[in-house]
């Protein structure tokens, strides 16, 4: 079928079959307009474990969510897709999250950190694996993008999203017409360390390695409340680069009177015209993401993330890009998974809208 039979014979107003595709729609990758890659992978989590098991969790749950967006008329012709599963990427991610369980183990036990220039160490192998992630994901990405279509990953813990930002940053680098773009990220933590715990690819290392792209040329990040000393020097040697929201001054704010939308106007003021969204889904209120690997008390609203991510398309900027992170099924996988389908459907949605893709009745 092609994609207008496919439009013509779906009805948006019936029960999401739970083997269709993402939210029950009945589009592939070929042809959807935008493309959401799983990356089921979590090698170096440090606390609790699942966000692997993230993509599955949303999947399941997306067949409950109604498709009917009030301001987005027929947002679900846009035609969203959820790319194939690769099993050996799942099964390449278990063997080493179990190596590096232990290694984390021992080191809560007293053990001396691995030489992570050592080959046969376990921060070592790690490294090797996540680079081949980042270069199947940039390649991966890259076969959408040239296809014209809009890609997002779906993890996965956080590091995974480094290789579509490879791609993209492929497209805006300094020779393209429109050069640069910038990372706004939701997360309770600010991802800037060097490496942790000898792993360099962490989940707490994805924005130090993110900046050493040179087209990204602004990091915002917002809801930041569990942070570590270096990190907040990376910020304040970034040259403004780097601008940190941080969770306490935002609800201080609210708490004076100032408005929602007067604070997004000034984080997205600090924005260039292309964004790429990285959303740590432990950015909300872990009342809305209780099964994350590392939740945080605060933390932002549902609706609060949306309005920011709305004000985002309403400015004028384009939104190039974006992954959904650190989703895990914990102890309640339709609560995690209901929350984290929704979230992603808002994402799908507005982006299209920056990229003129579906129109919006609000402006």
């Amino acid at each position: 079928m092609t994609k207008a039979e496919k439009i013509a014979a779906f009805d948006p107003n019936g029960v999401g079959a739970a083997d269709a595709g993402l939210f029950g729609l009945p589009f592939s990758p070929d042809d959807a307009e935008l493309v959401v890659i799983p990356v089921p992978w979590e090698v170096s989590v440090s606390y609790r474990a699942g966000t692997a098991l993230g993509p599955q969790t949303v999947l399941d749950a997306s067949a409950q969510v109604d498709l009917y967006e009030p301001t987005i008329p027929d947002a679900w012709q846009l035609g969203i897709a959820l790319d194939e599963f690769d099993p050996t990427l799942e099964a390449r991610a278990a063997d080493l999250r179990l190596e590096a369980e232990r290694y984390i183990d021992g080191l809560s036990g007293g053990e001396p950190e691995a030489d992570p220039a050592d080959p046969a160490s376990v921060p070592a192998r790690a490294t090797a694996a996540a680079q081949e992630l980042r270069l199947w994901l940039k390649t991966r990405a890259t076969q959408h993008l040239d296809a014209g279509k809009l890609v997002a990953v779906l993890g996965g813990d956080h590091s995974t999203p480094l290789g579509l930002l490879d791609a993209l940053a492929a497209r805006y680098d300094d020779t393209a017409e429109e050069n640069g773009f910038g990372i706004l990220q939701f997360d309770a933590h600010a991802d800037l360390r060097a490496a942790y715990e000898g792993f360099e690819f962490s989940h707490a290392s994805i924005m130090f390695n993110a900046l050493k792209l040179k087209p990204v040329k602004a990091l915002v990040q917002v809801g930041l409340r569990d942070i570590c000393e270096a990190e907040a020097n990376v910020a304040a040697e970034s040259g403004g680069r780097v601008t940190m929201f941080y969770d306490s001054y935002l609800q201080e704010e609210r708490l004076n009177g100032t408005s929602w939308k007067k604070l997004c106007k000034k984080i997205v003021a600090a924005l260039p015209q292309h964004v790429y969204i990285s959303f740590d889904i432990d950015g909300l209120d872990p009342k809305l993401c209780p099964g994350t690997g590392t939740p945080v008390p605060g933390g932002l609203e549902f609706e609060q993330a949306c309005y920011l991510i709305k004000y985002v398309v309403k400015s004028g900027r384009r939104i190039i890009g974006f992954d959904l992170n650190e989703v895990a099924p914990g102890t309640d996988p339709d609560w995690n998974g209901s929350v984290g389908a929704r979230l992603l459907y808002k994402l799908c949605n507005w982006m299209a809208v920056s990229q003129g893709k579906l129109r919006t009745t609000e402006f």
